[in-house]
């Protein structure tokens, strides 16, 4: 971007006020890492500046902030759009909805350069202009590290018949762990040497859980795994009055395991979660990971 953005320079007879845009600011766009990121980044120069700015969202992917059809024209002296490719009707929309906005495009890929879409900037910061390509905003924005949840569902299980409440559990889970800051992985127990995304060695995935803050689970391969690898888990058993998660929760003196018909319950998931990251849940799944009780009730009947 411009070292400085000088409003009596540009003209402008009323205060600078720049309106931040990028594909995740329209309504039919979409919201990558990277583009929300190189927005941040956008909004971070301008405050270190002192500029006085908004970011626009689309109303899909942030209810509730401003959006392009709230942000007014007439409110903003300078439009940036960050990252992305410069180029289709969403963004020759813009050039039209703020026309009376200087407009500045950095960090932006150019596949045409005839494209209205792209003429219609003032300015073009470009990431792929061979010797004068911009380092890609998103390298440089602030980040904010979150946890990192491994999620482990069971299968449909039909062997438990009418106790099966899968659907149930699995719905309750999904809302909540669309509230939740943090980052999310589906895992599967299931391994395969034909698909890239399955393990394909049981040490491939034990490697694979080591790396979670916390596992999320419905199986329970997914709470013993984790166990195992020192992370902690919060089970949830998707059997109606328990079934074999209950079960070996029990036997592993796991605390963080919650009953079908519990799945719902306002604020339960959320205060076992804030304890499987706490430090007595960290501390307490280092601890579980079973002694060699079966081990030894084996051999001792083998050996009879």
């Amino acid at each position: 971007m411009p070292p400085r953005l000088n409003r009596r320079a540009q003209g402008y007879l009323r205060p600078m006020r720049v309106l931040v845009t990028g594909w995740p600011s329209f309504r039919e766009g979409e919201a990558t890492a990277g583009d929300v990121l190189s927005m941040r980044r956008v909004s971070e120069v301008l405050a270190g500046a002192g500029v006085a700015h908004d970011s626009a969202w689309s109303p899909g992917f942030r209810p509730g902030a401003l959006s392009l059809d709230d942000a007014d024209p007439r409110e903003y002296t300078h439009l940036v759009f960050a990252c992305g490719p410069a180029h289709g009707r969403q963004v020759r929309w813009l050039h039209e909805r703020y026309a009376a906005c200087r407009r500045i495009a950095v960090g932006v890929s150019v596949i045409d350069h005839d494209d209205t879409a792209v003429t219609g900037f003032h300015r073009i910061l470009a990431r792929d202009d061979g010797e004068m390509s911009t380092v890609d905003l998103s390298l440089t924005a602030a980040a904010h590290p979150v946890p990192v949840a491994g999620v482990v569902l069971a299968p449909a299980q039909p062997e438990y018949g009418a106790s099966r409440r899968h659907d149930e559990v699995h719905a309750h889970l999904s809302d909540w762990l669309s509230t939740l800051d943090c980052a999310r992985v589906p895992v599967d127990t299931r391994l395969a040497c034909d698909d890239w995304s399955k393990c394909a060695t049981p040490d491939q995935f034990l490697s694979l859980v080591g790396r979670f803050d916390a596992i999320v689970t419905t199986r329970l391969h997914g709470l013993v795994l984790a166990l195992r690898a020192g992370v902690p888990v919060l089970a949830v058993d998707p059997v109606e009055d328990g079934g074999k998660v209950t079960a070996q929760a029990g036997a592993l003196g796991w605390p963080a395991i919650v009953a079908a018909r519990r799945a719902g319950e306002p604020g339960l998931l959320d205060r076992w979660w804030a304890w499987c990251l706490s430090r007595a849940g960290t501390a307490a799944a280092k601890d579980g990971r079973g002694g060699g009780t079966l081990a030894e009730q084996l051999l001792s009947e083998v050996s009879r």
